[in-house]
């Protein structure tokens, strides 16, 4: 049967790259509390002289992403540079130099929780709660952990019968959040677009953030290694942008590996379950570990 070649630490290929972009929810935290090994980790990294940035799919700016960090424990000198894919939409909205968000108007329906507001700031959008008078919708994710898609049916039903086009702040599907799935924004733009609405995404997987990325660390490509948790987010981003990649078997998947963060996953089962969704990482790991 073939295998994912599984190492124990990042120091194992700490020789192959200079910097490393790392996800957040899955690798190092759970949403709520830091797992045990990333404070040593991410000290490691820095005194191996390794380049970091922190890539989330968060939908919220970059200083937001810090805010928490810290608030976990983590300051912010162990790490380097942050990007998300709320800062992205953020600034695609004052830019406005793709395609797609130069047709948007100037009053916007929020679909998401108070928490993302940081996504709108120097935007000059006016925030409405009327989707009938909204020029477009800004999908950040459900409000509270506990609901679902079902939930926001009826909203998205009246949004799609108005033919509003959606920005998703957030591409996952669900993540883990002190071990339990939570929806995120991209489980709602997927059922709009199934409900025939135009949904334009920023983050991980499209390469253009991973590039974005990767101009930020300042080094070569082939000297950089993507970690996550997420075939369908952090492997696939990186295969598209042609980024090497370190797939966290503890994280989002660990359930279906029949494992557990920390513990070592079937290499077998891991290249089975990668196979299956069309996604191969370069290597495995258990968690983040140096």
């Amino acid at each position: 049967m073939p295998r994912l070649r599984a190492i124990a630490g990042l120091r194992e290929v700490a020789a192959d790259y200079d910097g490393f972009i790392l996800d957040l929810w899955g690798l190092v935290h759970d949403g709520a509390t830091p797992y045990p090994p990333s404070r040593d980790t991410f000290l490691a990294l820095k005194a191996a002289g390794k380049k970091t940035l922190l890539l989330s799919n968060a939908p919220r700016r970059a200083y937001a992403l810090v805010e928490a960090m810290t608030k976990m424990g983590l300051e912010r000198a162990l790490y380097g540079e942050v990007l998300s894919s709320g800062e992205a939409v953020n600034q695609a909205l004052i830019r406005r130099d793709d395609a797609f968000f130069q047709t948007l108007g100037r009053r916007c329906y929020h679909l998401g929780p108070p928490r993302d507001q940081s996504v709108f700031d120097n935007t000059g959008l006016e925030i409405t709660r009327d989707l009938a008078s909204a020029d477009f919708v800004l999908n950040t994710g459900p409000g509270e952990l506990h609901e679902t898609v079902d939930t926001y049916e009826p909203v998205l039903q009246a949004a799609a019968k108005l033919n509003l086009p959606m920005v998703c702040a957030n591409p996952d599907l669900v993540v883990l959040r002190a071990g339990n799935a939570v929806v995120c924004a991209g489980a709602l733009a997927k059922r709009y677009a199934d409900l025939g609405g135009k949904v334009a995404y920023r983050g991980k997987p499209d390469p253009a953030i991973y590039h974005l990325a990767v101009a930020q660390l300042g080094l070569p490509a082939k000297r950089i290694a993507v970690v996550g948790d997420a075939l369908e987010t952090d492997v696939k981003g990186a295969n598209a942008a042609g980024l090497d990649s370190v797939w966290c078997t503890g994280g989002i998947h660990a359930a279906a590996l029949g494992t557990s963060y920390g513990t070592a996953a079937d290499p077998g089962k891991a290249y089975t379950l990668a196979s299956a969704e069309g996604q191969m990482p370069t290597v495995i790991i258990p968690g983040f570990y140096w």
